[in-house]
């Protein structure tokens, strides 16, 4: 019997049938777009609602709405109260019927999903400003596989949290499962976009983003690393990117001469999919990265949270003084280090440095394995050290920030 996990995102999108506004859901493939889409519609038919549902990678489904503009139009508007289309980019002129749709007023409702083509956000832009309503959606996150069962945290750092991995029994069929999508992201988001040559080129450019994950990387090492240009791979780095699968850190830094200012960090959006890529699906203790898949965890717990007035980077000085995140609320900043086990709550040399710079920082946070303390620096400002399975909420940070 599959597990069925209420998605975070479920509640806010069924409250957007009310609105006009056409509701794009975005996100890597696998996360569960097409999960959340069914599950609206099975809502909806419940009610009495009359739904239309097109996945355009299925060719008859595209088929169906390979007319002209009008023809298109008239059929999604023409039948039902709501209507879902799965990998709208497939769809010819997706913006431009749909904005027609939304300035006709007709009292009808479209949920869209997308994952692959580079142009949504041109589209989005361009043709449907203030016609949309976006939803980012991610892999699972701690909260939701809290739901299951005697769920153990350290699975998440070995598998991943992308939703497919729930029907998959033992450690083989969760590979392939892992193996399939990572192939199925190449040969159909990035291969069209990419010159044949290239291909492997681009798997060396993986392979070398997931060993050096969390590290600071430029363009110009990682061209070096795989035989391609500096202006090849920031191209790359950009449509993985816009495809979802990769996330880049900027540095945080007010101009201060000894910080660095145009480095980056880059982290892919699931684990499983960093360790498949590695070829390593060892449980962590066993790992010698075992730091940065915790220091993965924290960011992936972190990012879906994110509010407009919310942002993550990371800080570091040609000295060598650095902390792992900067969370940045109304420009506000608010250091972050990631451990594993700790023997005592002894108070990062980062963050002490941080904190003298930046006196507005009104705390810091160290997340961890095994410890849960608060100590206190000079200037009676707190330093929480926190399980790093806590980073699922920032509840909790709320009020520390207000």
């Amino acid at each position: 019997m599959k597990k069925i996990i209420q998605r975070l995102y479920f509640e806010g999108l069924w409250q957007e049938r009310k609105k006009r506004e056409i509701s794009i859901i975005l996100g890597a493939r696998q996360v569960g777009k097409s999960t959340l889409l069914c599950q609206l519609q099975e809502k909806a038919k419940k009610k009495g609602l009359s739904t239309l549902f097109f996945d355009l990678e299925q060719p008859s489904h595209l088929r169906e709405l390979a007319g002209d503009e009008e023809e298109v139009i008239q059929k999604l508007v023409s039948s039902s109260n709501i209507v879902f289309i799965d990998e709208f980019h497939y769809l010819k002129n997706a913006s431009k019927i749909f904005k027609a749709i939304y300035d006709s007023n007709r009292k009808i409702k479209i949920y869209a999903s997308g994952s692959s083509s580079i142009e949504i956000h041109k589209h989005l832009k361009e043709s449907l400003a203030g016609r949309f309503i976006k939803t980012m959606v991610y892999p699972l996150s701690g909260s939701e596989l809290g739901e299951i069962e005697k769920f153990d945290h350290s699975q998440y750092l070995q598998w991943g949290g992308l939703p497919g991995l729930l029907h998959q029994r033992g450690s083989e069929a969760k590979a392939t499962l892992l193996e399939n999508i990572l192939s199925t992201y190449i040969t159909k988001d990035v291969k069209g976009l990419i010159r044949e040559e290239n291909v492997r080129a681009f798997n060396t450019l993986l392979y070398s983003l997931a060993q050096a994950q969390g590290s600071i990387s430029c363009a110009s090492n990682l061209a070096r690393e795989t035989g391609l240009s500096e202006s090849t791979v920031s191209r790359h780095l950009e449509l993985m990117s816009q495809t979802y699968v990769l996330y880049a850190l900027n540095s945080y830094s007010t101009n201060l001469a000894n910080e660095l200012k145009k480095s980056k960090k880059y982290y892919f959006y699931d684990l499983g999919i960093r360790n498949i890529l590695l070829k390593d699906l060892r449980k962590a203790e066993l790992r010698e990265d075992k730091g940065i898949l915790y220091e993965t965890a924290v960011l992936l717990q972190l990012i879906p949270q994110l509010k407009p007035n919310m942002e993550i980077r990371f800080w570091r000085t040609k000295k060598q003084e650095e902390v792992d995140f900067v969370l940045l609320k109304n420009r506000i900043p608010v250091p972050i280090e990631v451990k594993s086990t700790l023997k005592t709550p002894e108070i990062p040399r980062g963050i002490i440095s941080f904190m003298k710079r930046y006196p507005k920082s009104p705390f810091g946070i160290v997340f961890n394995t095994n410890l849960e303390e608060t100590k206190m620096l000079p200037d009676h400002k707190k330093i929480y050290f926190k399980k790093w399975q806590d980073s699922t909420s920032l509840s909790y940070m709320k009020s520390l920030f207000e």
